[in-house]
């Protein structure tokens, strides 16, 4: 929890008052998850955002759901964990878990094309456990366009580890932070930092009494980083597509797994034969580390595999029916 809560409140409201769909007119709805005790949910009613909060928590339902009852109509209240949303489980669905269809349908908020405006955001403080697992397995319903972005380019305003916001952002050539997570978020979203608030600004729950810092290893750690991704207009252009997103999102992962080798290395082992006449065409050097390589370089690569009669795409599709059933 927060120790400065209104000084921080104020900094999230005027954080969240930017961005995309701002300007005149009504802001889009806000969907708050895992709101707890509503304390900066009460910030954002007053600045006059509409408002769903999502908690999973009941301990806190019955606060959240005062404070519903005594608004008109400006606030909502929903027994539902964000990232609990579409689980790969068969039968009803039991809260926590939740819907993203009978939710989007609660919301009143219907499907837009992909490069219309932003038609949601979404704010949330996310989770220490498992924060990298979260972190994924929204980028992979955002490249797949399943879940919440089947509704369209929603925006994300999250709160993150400094550690994780390193490795979201950091350049070519850093083997040791540039990773797959990097590629990916890069690519598919415009990441924006809107706030740093040091950790010395929570207080935990745990006997001790000791702040809840975690800890830093080889990167920064020192603040939880507020940042906002907004899925890119142009992602879908070229040869990448939702059907076929989930061997790109493979295949930049597989190319990390030893980040200094050689990109032509990597390509011999997709059995492509002719990679020194794709690497001219695309104007990368055949010395080409993995980690080297740009975001960009990464999707006109898997662009120029699609349309090589030589790429044994078959090759992906086990670890990709892996990959897609673990981050679920």
């Amino acid at each position: 929890r927060f120790i400065d809560c209104p000084r921080l409140a104020r900094t999230v409201r005027r954080c969240l008052q930017g961005g995309a769909g701002s300007g005149p007119g009504p802001q889009p709805l806000l969907l708050e998850f895992a709101p707890g005790p509503g304390i900066l949910t009460q910030s954002l009613l007053d600045a006059g955002f509409r408002v769903v909060a999502l908690e999973s928590n009941s301990d806190f339902l019955i606060d959240l759901q005062s404070l519903e009852s005594s608004l008109d109509g400006q606030l909502k209240v929903i027994h539902g964990d964000f990232f609990r949303m579409d689980p790969m489980a068969k039968g009803a669905l039991k809260p926590p878990a939740v819907s993203s269809e009978k939710l989007f349908e609660t919301l009143g908020v219907a499907a837009v094309p992909w490069r219309a405006d932003v038609p949601l955001k979404v704010f949330g403080i996310v989770p220490q456990q498992l924060e990298r697992n979260r972190l994924w397995r929204l980028l992979f319903a955002m490249y797949e366009c399943s879940s919440i972005y089947r509704y369209g380019r929603v925006e994300l305003n999250l709160f993150i580890s400094e550690k994780e916001y390193t490795v979201l952002t950091a350049k070519p050539g850093k083997s040791k932070i540039y990773q797959a997570l990097t590629v990916l978020a890069q690519l598919g979203y415009e990441i924006e930092l809107l706030h740093k608030e040091p950790w010395s600004s929570f207080a935990t729950n745990l006997k001790n009494g000791g702040l809840a810092i975690p800890k830093a290893g080889r990167l920064p750690n020192d603040h939880f980083c507020l940042v906002r991704l907004t899925p890119q207009q142009n992602l879908f252009t070229g040869g990448l597509k939702p059907s076929n997103a989930s061997t790109f999102i493979f295949m930049v992962k597989q190319s990390f797994a030893k980040p200094k080798s050689k990109l032509t290395d990597r390509l011999n082992s997709w059995s492509l034969d002719n990679s020194d006449t794709l690497l001219k065409a695309l104007e990368i050097p055949k010395n080409a580390s993995m980690c080297n390589l740009y975001p960009e370089d990464y999707k006109r690569l898997f662009e120029a595999l699609q349309n090589s009669d030589l790429f044994a795409e078959t090759f992906f599709h086990d670890e990709v029916l892996a990959s897609t059933r673990t981050m679920n």
